[in-house]
């Protein structure tokens, strides 16, 4: 990797540490809806994104390719970012965090089905094992201790597969197109996707500053700036090694979690949290060959 690169896989992982700590903020009981939060962040990345694209010049070409932007973002945006935002009312910001972590995992298995035979290897199976061992010790001990919604820990594990699935479409269908162009367009889609349930959950109630402020913020920063951040590192390291960028924003999300919101670190995590890491980096780390 250029040394360009790690800095933008650094900014990227703790750009995206912050979202859950953000969307637990703005989904807190009596604050804003899942599908509210979701609308919110699309429409600001979006507003943000798309004059950026157009200022470049890039915004008309990425038009051409609407089929194939439509479907990334509902891959990539519509489904998990909805997933997430609702799992969230029912999950601390670190168990979250730590199940979308998984994405590196998916992303190594969707590899190998599309021919990459070097996920076969021992020590990329290994990992694989380790991995999914530390997925259900969390799972599993979590739910021992009463801590867990099931149906919540279902729309993170769909979220982290989505999150695999999206960045290998880009790759393979439309990798000469700009990130802020493609994502800024992806979001527009969210954005009118959304709006109905945002029009009917319109909040006519009194809602906290600090939640108004995690709403802009979550639009800002892990949305409009990190898309851009990340498609850089996809261009320069393709789509699994790029997904490691989950074990920086893994941490930061926990860290941000017990300072900020006095997350417990629970069993689980510390049980899990270590085999999901050390798993995913053996599963997607590709055997040296002569």
């Amino acid at each position: 990797m250029k040394r360009s690169s790690w800095i933008n896989f650094g900014l990227a992982g703790l750009l995206w540490g912050v979202p859950y700590l953000l969307i637990r903020v703005a989904v807190a009981p009596g604050q804003f809806t899942p599908a509210f939060v979701v609308f919110s962040r699309v429409a600001i990345g979006a507003a943000l994104l798309i004059p950026y694209a157009m200022r470049r010049g890039t915004f008309r070409p990425a038009l051409k390719q609407i089929k194939w932007i439509a479907a990334y973002g509902i891959i990539e945006i519509v489904g998990p970012w909805g997933f997430i935002s609702q799992a969230e009312t029912k999950l601390n910001s670190g168990l979250a965090a730590l199940l979308i972590a998984t994405v590196a995992i998916w992303a190594t298995l969707l590899n190998g089905a599309l021919g990459d035979k070097t996920v076969w290897h021992s020590s990329r199976l290994i990992g694989l094992a380790v991995g999914f061992l530390g997925i259900c010790l969390v799972v599993g001990i979590e739910s021992l201790q009463g801590k867990v919604d099931a149906v919540a820990i279902l729309l993170l594990i769909l979220a982290a597969m989505a999150y695999a699935i999206a960045p290998t479409l880009v790759r393979y269908k439309i990798p000469e197109l700009d990130g802020a162009a493609v994502n800024g367009i992806a979001m527009l889609i969210a954005t009118l996707m959304y709006l109905p349930f945002a029009i009917s959950q319109w909040p006519h109630h009194h809602v906290r500053a600090n939640s108004i402020y995690s709403l802009i913020g979550l639009g800002i920063f892990p949305t409009a700036i990190a898309f851009v951040v990340f498609f850089k590192i996809l261009a320069d390291i393709g789509a699994a090694r790029a997904s490691l960028v989950a074990y920086i924003n893994t941490g930061v999300a926990v860290l941000l979690g017990v300072i900020v919101l006095h997350e417990k670190l629970t069993t689980g995590i510390l049980v899990g949290l270590p085999l999901v890491m050390i798993g995913s980096y053996y599963a997607s780390r590709k055997p040296v060959t002569r």
